[in-house]
């Protein structure tokens, strides 16, 4: 098989959907014209039920089978990020500082062309839940819509999301069973000595000295706290200190970000952190706070649905275009909060030659739209065969 020749007939008709939605790019939870956009068409085709306002801007919409059943979910992001376009195209955002450079509006894209195909042929059993989620890009609008309980009222059982990798052939997918993508955690720490004059460094207590020491210490984490075969990525990204050559100052920052694949280690990096700033405080006469923040947990691919997910993409795709042990990645994503509820998969589908995710010259491939569609369309009929 390849791609529905239905989705395929329709295809011009979503690559106007996504140019839409790319010259509109919105952030975060605030989304009203996309989520009016998304809505509108999804009433276009005929869904079932429309809920809106979930986590202050989603949507889930509901789609009927022939037959009696469970319900299966199916997600996409839908916002952009705060990155002034530079590809020039005539489809290109027309918001300044703002562009669809993750390919959210692909992936919207995607499953509303899935939708338009389920609402025509209903040729499986239960119920679709079409969950079109704002703010991926670290607002954790999926952790949102999972606490305000869409999961229990909409009873989902299972639940899928597919994301673009640029430098994957159009059309092919990969993923893996276990963790994928990793948890994303964030420190701040906050050091607070004695200002002074740059001349008299005796007479001040330097946080900048200080904060050197602990980045220093960071470091070691890795090296010696971390066991030798599980994955952490460490990495401080931030210090802020000091307004002139001559001047001491009386506080310092610094911050970052930890990934791992295993919660057992994110609770020794917070302890080691924790040590390391409460020490070198301490050596340095200095008072210095860890703010350590859990944001998302690593995207966990249930084993049984990954394969029902991959059969799915090798019927789009065709054989041996699916890479069922993709290497896992150390980006993160929220919907490992919605994997932490329900069962099901997260997969990539191949973007082709293009410029990074977070780019400003990155464009998502039309080409891939309808292969996407149609693996969702295929996944629902073989999840709930009639």
């Amino acid at each position: 098989m390849t791609v529905i020749n239905r989705i395929g007939g329709f295809a011009e008709e979503m690559k106007g959907w996504r140019h839409w939605l790319h010259r509109n790019p919105e952030l975060g939870f605030d989304l009203p014209k996309t989520a009016a956009f998304v809505a509108e068409r999804l009433r276009e085709f005929g869904v079932d039920a429309l809920h809106e306002g979930i986590a202050e801007t989603g949507m889930v919409a509901i789609i009927e089978g022939r037959a009696p059943g469970p319900t299966i979910g199916l997600r996409a992001d839908m916002d952009a990020l705060p990155i002034h376009e530079a590809t020039g195209l005539p489809h290109a955002s027309e918001t300044p500082g703002r562009m669809h450079a993750c390919g959210h509006d692909g992936h919207t894209t995607m499953l509303l062309g899935a939708a338009k195909y389920l609402a025509e042929t209903r040729n499986f059993a239960g119920r679709v839940a079409l969950i079109f989620q704002p703010a991926e890009e670290g607002g954790g609008g999926a952790v949102k819509m999972v606490a305000e309980g869409v999961m229990e009222r909409f009873e989902i059982a299972q639940v899928f999301a597919i994301h673009n990798w640029p430098g994957m052939a159009v059309g092919c997918f990969g993923s893996r069973p276990g963790p994928f993508l990793a948890a994303a955690d964030q420190f701040e720490i906050t050091i607070t000595g004695q200002g002074g004059h740059a001349a008299y460094p005796h007479l001040a207590r330097d946080p900048i000295r200080v904060a050197l020491a602990i980045g220093q210490e960071i470091n070691t984490i890795a090296a010696r706290d971390r066991p030798p075969l599980e994955m952490l990525a460490l990495s401080v990204t931030q210090i802020h200190a000091g307004t002139a050559h001559n001047i001491i100052p009386p506080t310092a920052t610094l911050g970052g970000t930890v990934r791992t694949y295993d919660d057992a280690l994110r609770d020794v990096v917070e302890r080691k952190l924790e040590a390391i700033v409460a020490g070198q405080a301490a050596i340095h006469g200095v008072e210095a706070t860890l703010t350590y923040t859990r944001m998302f947990g690593a995207t966990r691919n249930d084993t049984d649905k990954l394969a029902l997910a991959a059969d799915a993409a090798e019927d789009v795709a065709g054989p041996g275009q699916v890479d069922r042990t993709a290497p896992p990645r150390t980006g993160s994503e929220d919907f490992s909060a919605m994997l932490d509820a329900r069962p099901g998969a997260y997969l990539f589908l191949g973007q082709g030659d293009s410029a990074p995710l977070h780019d400003p010259a990155y464009d998502f491939n039309d080409d891939a739209a309808p292969y996407g569609a149609s693996f969702f369309a295929r996944l629902v009929e073989r999840a709930q065969p009639l």
